[in-house]
């Protein structure tokens, strides 16, 4: 029999989606009444139009995979390819559809920010029931807590309750739980979303020690650099299903291209898979532009660069912000171009609008770069958003005068600049 620490076995997951009839927004309590009086004299037929406006929707389906002890495992995938639900199907908070999960240790999960607080409690008392709810005795977690209070730096806010925290300092506290308590199994879901820079390595550093002490890591994140420098091997979610498992730097490489377009220079967002769920597909198209006014998705270190957005609302988006993000191969963001970094702010757009980002050179190296694109007010938020849509070449060549070319070593950004001796 195989060593693991955890084994997934076909496991599946299927949810029931109920569609509205068509037109109804909502249904008055007389609606109701008159339904349920419908419902005892109803027939076959009723019956199955009744069901029809059910869809079964798999998050998960026929997913097997295992996970030897000490291993560091990343699990990535577009929003909604299954991730949340696998973890909470390993965590054992829901059940599967289908097939089994068997898990040999101790399980710490870390799904959301306060998983398992309680907020009228303060940040000290949510040390001892958190504890208590992975399964640890007390003396285990008075042995830890100076290091866990050390660790989320809420000192001077342990007696205060927890509804009072910022984000962050429940993130924290959270976390420092959670890491310090020694299960052999670590469950972690997008940590490093919310914190500074500062707890973000902090946290890096942690699983890190967690990892090298022999304990089992699940590691989700959007973050490419933090799974490449943290897991040595990775999981892809496709659509509820494996799409790639093995090495990090492959399986990354493969999410990064997957939903990202290329080619000519103009990508079709209408429905594009990087599109965040939540979303309203406001924003249909994007062009690159290179100097010449051309479509291009390759260019020269030098080269002007000029974007458009198509967009198509039905309503008016007062005030909007609208934002180009360009990051590197490992999805690190380099620079934003927005609307609102501007003095001149943006008019209303409603129906079909073009928007026009001159931007200049981009001072890039040689390599590939992936462009996100979204559109928000300062009111509303975000109202679309696609990350990591598409992607473009900075190409290699003569990139200065004298013949020299820039190579990768020296760093994503590329400038020149006048030197003299005196």
């Amino acid at each position: 029999m195989s060593d693991f620490a955890i084994k997934v076995e076909g496991l599946g997951k299927k949810y029931l989606i109920k569609h509205q009839a068509s037109g109804r927004r909502y249904a008055t309590l007389r609606d109701v009444l008159a339904e349920k009086a419908k419902a005892l004299f109803s027939n076959r037929k009723s019956e199955i139009v009744n069901r029809k406006s059910v869809e079964e929707f798999w998050a998960l389906q026929d997913v097997s995979f295992e996970v030897k002890p000490g291993e560091v495992v990343g699990i990535i995938g577009r929003n909604g390819a299954g991730k949340s639900t696998l973890l909470k199907l390993l965590s054992r908070i829901t059940e599967p559809t289908a097939g089994r999960v068997r898990l040999r240790g101790r399980v710490a999960s870390l799904l959301e920010v306060g998983t398992g607080f309680h907020p009228e409690l303060t940040g000290r008392e949510n040390i001892f029931l958190n504890g208590a709810v992975l399964g640890m005795h007390r003396v285990e977690i008075k042995k830890k807590f100076d290091e866990i209070v050390a660790f989320a730096e809420v000192e001077k806010f342990l007696d205060t309750p927890v509804k009072r925290y910022s984000s962050g300092m429940y993130m924290r506290l959270a976390f420092a739980v959670a890491a310090h308590l020694e299960p052999e199994i670590l469950i972690v879901d997008e940590v490093l979303a919310v914190g500074d820079a500062q707890f973000q390595k902090k946290c890096l550093g942690k699983m890190q020690d967690v990892a090298g002490n022999g304990r089992t890591v699940l590691f989700v994140s959007h973050n490419m650099a933090a799974i490449q420098q943290l897991c040595g091997r990775c999981v892809l979610l496709r659509k509820g299903t494996v799409a790639a498992d093995g090495a990090s730097g492959l399986v990354t490489q493969e999410y990064l291209t997957d939903a990202s377009s290329g080619g000519d220079g103009c990508f079709d967002l209408k429905s594009h898979p990087a599109r965040s769920p939540m979303s309203k597909a406001v924003i249909t198209e994007l062009k690159m532009l290179n100097r010449e006014g051309l479509q291009a998705s390759n260019i020269c270190p030098q080269d002007e660069v000029t974007f458009e957005i198509t967009i198509d609302t039905p309503r008016l988006i007062k005030e909007p912000r609208v934002a180009i993000a360009i990051e590197d191969h490992l999805g690190r963001r380099l620079m934003t171009l927005a609307s609102y970094f501007e003095d001149e702010a943006l008019p209303g757009l409603q129906g079909k609008k073009k928007l026009r980002c001159q931007c200049g050179p981009l001072f890039l190296g040689p390599g590939r770069y992936l462009l996100s694109v979204s559109i928000g007010t300062k009111l509303d938020g975000l109202i679309d958003s696609l990350d990591g849509a598409c992607w473009f070449d900075v190409l290699w060549g003569n990139n200065f005068k004298n013949g020299e070319t820039y190579h990768s070593v020296y760093g994503p950004l590329l400038k020149t600049s006048k030197w003299e001796s005196f």
